[in-house]
């Protein structure tokens, strides 16, 4: 794996009227967690829309990012293999545990019989085994949790973006829920950005911490 790098990126509002995020440098090590922290509204979320190439229209961006030397900054976000996992878990309702992890597999692997391998592979790493034909419905936040972490692991990204997942867990899930996501992400050697404005997650983290 290599490294994230945020060069000199700055993002405000395209009529001008707002400066967002000041010229910001980062570089994420594989495998290191890094935070930016600060209150809602404060421009986290559009951040890390800018690094996942989901800007809206409505701000304008500058600088560049990068997966090792690999520009992303022009490319299509379909394109960039950032991984990003969103307060809500964004399961779909119509299909099976299976079916949406299966959504998130690569391209490359094909034929039935490999896809499901690998997407039992996924539910046993996450305590899921024998959950491929659940519902998702019928599984509890933290369950849903770890599907949708696994549907994003499951794309092989090259880095992975996190914004504020584990706000919406009560307090003792969302500590179980954080080491998962953590020592998954490590385990990957993936380049993890974490934004939050929960301070437990950035000491969690133990990366670089950047306030905003």
């Amino acid at each position: 794996m290599k490294p994230l790098i945020l060069q000199h990126v700055a993002i405000g509002l395209r009529n001008g009227s707002q400066s967002l995020i000041a010229p910001l440098d980062l570089t994420v090590a594989p495998g290191e967690i890094a935070t930016v922290t600060g209150p809602s509204g404060i421009g986290k979320s559009t951040l890390l829309a800018f690094i996942g190439g989901h800007l809206d229209r409505a701000f304008r961006a500058d600088g560049r990012i990068l997966i090792g030397d690999r520009d992303l900054t022009k490319i299509p976000a379909e394109k960039r293999r950032i991984g990003i996992l969103f307060q809500d878990d964004l399961l779909f309702p119509h299909l099976s545990v299976g079916d949406n992890l299966a959504f998130g597999l690569r391209q490359d692997i094909r034929g039935g019989a490999e896809r499901r391998k690998h997407v039992q592979t996924a539910l046993e790493a996450a305590g899921l085994d024998g959950f491929i034909d659940r519902d998702p419905s019928t599984l509890s936040g933290g369950q849903r949790a770890r599907v949708a972490l696994m549907r994003t692991l499951l794309a092989a990204p090259e880095a992975l973006l996190l914004d504020e997942p584990f706000s919406k867990l009560d307090s003792s899930l969302r500590d179980e829920f954080r080491s998962f996501v953590f020592a998954h992400a490590r385990r990957n050697r993936l380049p993890v950005l974490l934004v939050t404005h929960d301070d437990a997650d950035a000491i969690a983290a133990g990366g670089v911490r950047i306030g905003l």
